[in-house]
């Protein structure tokens, strides 16, 4: 039986397409995908994002416990800072990437929706001391604004005032009897935030968001601006047998403290790896590579991991692995019978955006 987010009733009123997704009933696409990504690029867009899982964690222990997990340094956020990491396995594998929101009291893991009952269990199953873990996505929404306008965007819609909120930031606000959590965060490249609320609070906070010039965007739009920008997609770059080492994550990697899958970590950072994620475009027209298509040089060395058009730069981008001694500029992938042209380039594959990293 699939879920419904508090808003289906409203993305049904807008004529969303509607596609299972992580287990949910969730809009695709109001209109079209390509036209929704580019709107988000130039203006302002919503995003109901209320499938993803949210689990709190509590207790004296609450920090070592987590710190053991997850490939970050939780130790050095303060109250109120976010931090991106991953929930690692003890072979060194990505169970699933977060955030992590950091309260004076306890913290808040935002975690992909597809994983939330996987994560939540291994938790439990790792937990250890004074902690207290809490699955609680049932009882929230989240939606999210992303886009250059999105701050002018809540100010004068909502009478928020978020300027003073940085990047990787979120504060606590209460809107008409309403608390909020806000942070400056999100998935698209563009400066942003994220809003979120109790469920039975969704549909008001949702209604008073959407006026103006903002637009719905669906997961079509979402997964496309997520691509320019060479963010990964569980499922796509990240497994449990892929390491972030693999994945090109070291940067968000401790490498000095004690933490659950360090050896294979370890190992692979002093002899190397065997296989390595890259990104790729071509220009030539109808050449869109997708995910589990085959990757050759002379021979086949690897597969598509994610792939679209760009409406952003116009032409085909993609990312996927191949063997790690692969030091080629060229690939060649199979699409419909007939291996196509592609270039290998760096990350992101859109340079610039109206983030903001301060």
């Amino acid at each position: 039986m699939l879920k419904r987010t508090p808003l289906y009733s409203i993305h049904k009123k807008l004529n969303a397409k509607i596609v299972p997704f992580a287990g949910f009933e969730m809009p695709l696409s109001y209109d079209s995908i390509l036209r929704e990504a580019l709107y988000t690029r130039k203006k302002v867009s919503c995003f109901d994002v209320s499938h993803m899982g949210e689990i709190e964690i509590r207790g004296k222990d609450a920090l070592s416990f987590l710190s053991y997990l997850v490939s970050s340094d939780p130790s050095k956020m303060r109250d109120n800072h976010v931090q991106y990491a991953m929930l690692l396995n003890e072979n060194g594998g990505i169970v699933d990437d977060l955030l992590i929101y950091k309260f004076p009291d306890r913290y808040f893991l935002v975690v992909n929706a597809v994983n939330t009952e996987k994560d939540y269990e291994f938790l439990l199953r790792h937990k250890k001391g004074d902690v207290e873990i809490y699955n609680i996505g049932e009882k929230i929404a989240q939606i999210a604004v992303q886009g250059p306008l999105s701050e002018e965007h809540l100010r004068e819609t909502m009478d928020l005032h978020l300027s003073d909120l940085k990047f990787y930031r979120f504060k606590e606000v209460e809107y008409n009897g309403i608390p909020l959590l806000i942070s400056r965060t999100g998935y698209t490249g563009e400066d942003g935030f994220e809003i979120y609320t109790e469920k039975a609070s969704a549909e008001v906070i949702w209604n008073d968001v959407f006026k103006g010039e903002i637009k719905p965007a669906g997961l079509g739009a979402r997964d496309i601006l997520r691509l320019e920008m060479g963010y990964p997609l569980y499922g796509h770059e990240h497994s449990e047998s892929i390491t972030p080492i693999e994945a090109g994550l070291k940067r968000f990697l401790k490498t000095k403290d004690r933490f659950i899958g360090r050896k294979r970590i370890l190992r692979q950072i002093k002899d190397g790896i065997e296989k390595k994620l890259i990104a790729f475009y071509t220009e030539e027209k109808g050449s869109i590579p997708r995910g589990k298509m085959k990757i050759y040089a002379e021979d086949e060395i690897g597969y598509v991991t994610s792939g679209s058009f760009s409406p952003t730069l116009g032409y085909s981008i993609g990312m996927g692995y191949v063997d790690a001694e692969f030091d080629g500029k060229e690939i060649y992938i199979e699409i419909r019978g007939k291996k196509r042209e592609f270039k290998l380039c760096s990350l992101p594959f859109v340079k610039k955006t109206s983030l903001k990293k301060k």
